[in-house]
């Protein structure tokens, strides 16, 4: 029996098909995902983000980040300390962030796997275009709760689900490696469970503080 990836509930019912994958959506929080069978090998996976040229030195990337991180600069205090966790092969947050003199360290599982940052706590966590990649977010989420200090922000980004008719035609769903999908339901019900207060910041963002 599938159990959804987020909430582990069994409420699963079939929401699209297309001539690659299935997807289903969770009754109780919301998410739409991707059975385990048609997710990439680690190493089909990586290949795939190895085509990425993001860069800091790309205007129009720098621009699309910032739609993340001004909002986030906001919000935070002088000498607060973030994490970029699934920075890719070329962090930009982090150099962004020196710009402003303010320090985030970068995580990601196969670029900077350095595991012992998430032993630390913060003032915030970033995860742009992050989130859709991962198998199992329950798990992620608690455990970036359990590294954010008291009052710190969560800024996530990643397209959100609108409706089964927008689904059917939505580019973003045929990247091999976006695997979950978001509605502001499923943020909803995120903030309910973790006792965190949601804050929609923009079309792809969400913060939880």
């Amino acid at each position: 029996m599938l159990h959804c990836p987020l909430c582990a509930e069994n409420a699963l019912h079939k929401y699209h098909q297309d001539n690659k994958r299935s997807y289903l959506q969770c009754g109780t929080c919301g998410i739409v995902s991707v059975p385990a069978k048609y997710h990439l090998s680690p190493t089909d996976e990586k290949a795939q983000y190895d085509k990425h040229r993001n860069t800091a030195e790309d205007l129009g990337y720098r621009k699309f980040l910032s739609r993340t991180f001004e909002p986030l600069v906001a919000r935070i205090q002088f000498g607060s300390l973030g994490l970029d966790f699934g920075c890719g092969p070329g962090p930009v947050i982090s150099k962004m962030a020196k710009e402003r003199g303010i320090m985030v360290s970068n995580y990601d599982l196969y670029y900077f796997n350095l595991p012992e940052l998430l032993e630390r706590r913060y003032d915030f966590v970033t995860m742009t275009e992050v989130i859709e990649h991962i198998a199992n977010p329950q798990s992620l989420l608690v455990q970036l709760d359990s590294i954010l200090k008291q009052a710190g922000i969560l800024a996530i980004m990643t397209k959100r689900v609108i409706d089964q008719c927008a689904f059917s035609n939505w580019h973003y769903k045929n990247d091999p490696t976006h695997i979950c999908f978001y509605s502001l339901k499923t943020f909803e019900w995120i903030g309910r469970k973790l006792n965190w207060r949601l804050e929609i910041i923009d079309k792809d963002v969400v913060f939880f503080l």
